[in-house]
């Protein structure tokens, strides 16, 4: 199918889809590595303002879900890439969670417990913080729900030492009746978390295995969003035996999942919501000893990746949602908190471009039509 589409001097050019459509392989139930896909929501588009809480369309929001279930992937609820904290408040991610449990008991399913509903200017004392922990971890337990412990905007107000920070994780773990995912969630992804942990790295990097080494029962793994595959790959090599590195470095993913002869990382990514069916059919590759045909899959998304979560990152929803919208997931490109408008039609159009030639489009004529439709609305 052709369609025209401006070029990078605006002007418009004729441009031939490639005809490659994304694979619906399912990962087996054992898979070389645990995949999980951090999926976003589907909003109300006659309900939801650029304020107040988020409205939701549920059936679209659920029905994605078991589309990624449908395909093997893990589903990491109520995180960043649902616009938690950006639109989405605790009240609406813990039905978020709820209906995801009800809907897929079987799946393989971590929600995101954090401290979202306590203001950070109105945390005085670490007290605060580990109260606000505590609720959100125990209102998902009762509704069955598993935890990601997720980085603390009021945490990294009131903290004032690395010790901080490991006295109320540690606080934080005692309250889960299961082992748990912890979040490592980098100031790209949001600025209000700088020095998270300890203003260097290095100290940040040894505050956090000491949280993991003194509770190991308690910690399946961690998902570090640095988007800096030389940390990664240096805090992997010191997790304690059991301990699982899940990357979410949306930049490197490939090279991070595929790993090297002292172990690789699983995979918990934003943008294996859009890629769900590029990331099955690749691990699945992988889980034969076919690292070349991984490579063969995964390599060619690595440019979509980078353009999707180019800075500002904590706006990289827009494009997942984009995608979402021309993969036929919903009916229409509206976002919580009107985030469709957090990024340049430029960038849409290259979305396009990029997600048509590494095959992350099911229809490509659907998905066309549609990239039509949003030329027309801006008037090209």
């Amino acid at each position: 199918m052709k369609l025209h589409l401006p070029d990078t001097s605006g002007v418009m050019q004729p441009y031939a889809m490639s005809g490659r459509v994304a694979p619906t392989t399912r990962l087996p139930r054992d898979p070389a590595r645990i995949v999980f896909s951090a999926a976003h929501v589907v909003a109300d588009p006659l309900r939801t303002g650029p304020t107040g809480p988020a409205a939701l369309d549920w059936e679209a929001t659920l029905a994605f879900r078991r589309y990624l279930d449908g395909l093997g992937l893990g589903i990491a609820e109520a995180m960043d890439t649902a616009q938690r904290g950006m639109g989405l408040d605790w009240p609406g991610a813990l039905e978020l969670i709820r209906q995801t449990c009800v809907e897929l008991p079987g799946a393989r399913v971590f929600s995101g417990a954090g401290t979202d509903h306590l203001d950070p200017d109105d945390a005085r004392t670490l007290a605060d913080v580990e109260r606000a922990y505590a609720q959100q971890i125990q209102e998902i337990q009762a509704v069955g729900g598993r935890i990601i412990l997720m980085a603390s905007r009021a945490l990294a107000r009131v903290a004032r030492s690395p010790e901080d920070y490991i006295a109320v994780y540690e606080r934080a773990l005692a309250g889960c009746d299961q082992p748990v995912i912890l979040h490592w969630l980098g100031d790209m992804f949001d600025p209000a978390l700088r020095g998270y942990w300890a203003p260097d790295f290095e100290t940040a990097m040894e505050a956090c295995l000491a949280v993991i080494e003194a509770n190991p029962d308690k910690v399946d793994g961690i998902k570090i969003s640095l988007l800096d595959k030389d940390k990664e790959i240096l805090m992997r090599r010191r997790l304690p035996s059991g301990v699982k590195m899940y990357t979410g470095d949306d930049f490197n993913y490939p090279e991070l999942i595929e790993g090297d002869a002292l172990g690789f990382s699983h995979a918990l990514l934003g943008i294996f919501d859009p890629l769900a069916g590029l990331a099955a059919d690749a691990v699945a590759r992988l889980g034969t000893g076919d690292v070349a045909g991984f490579r063969e899959v995964m390599d060619p998304t690595v440019p979509l990746a980078r353009l999707i979560f180019r800075a500002p990152t904590q706006y990289y929803k827009t494009g997942v949602v984009f995608l979402a919208w021309l993969n036929g997931h919903q009916d229409h490109f509206v976002m919580v908190g009107g985030q469709q408008s957090m990024r340049p039609l430029s960038d849409f159009v290259e979305i396009f471009r990029l997600a048509d030639g590494c095959g992350a489009l099911r229809d490509p004529d659907l998905a066309a039509a549609r990239m039509g439709q949003l030329m027309r609305l801006n008037g090209l």
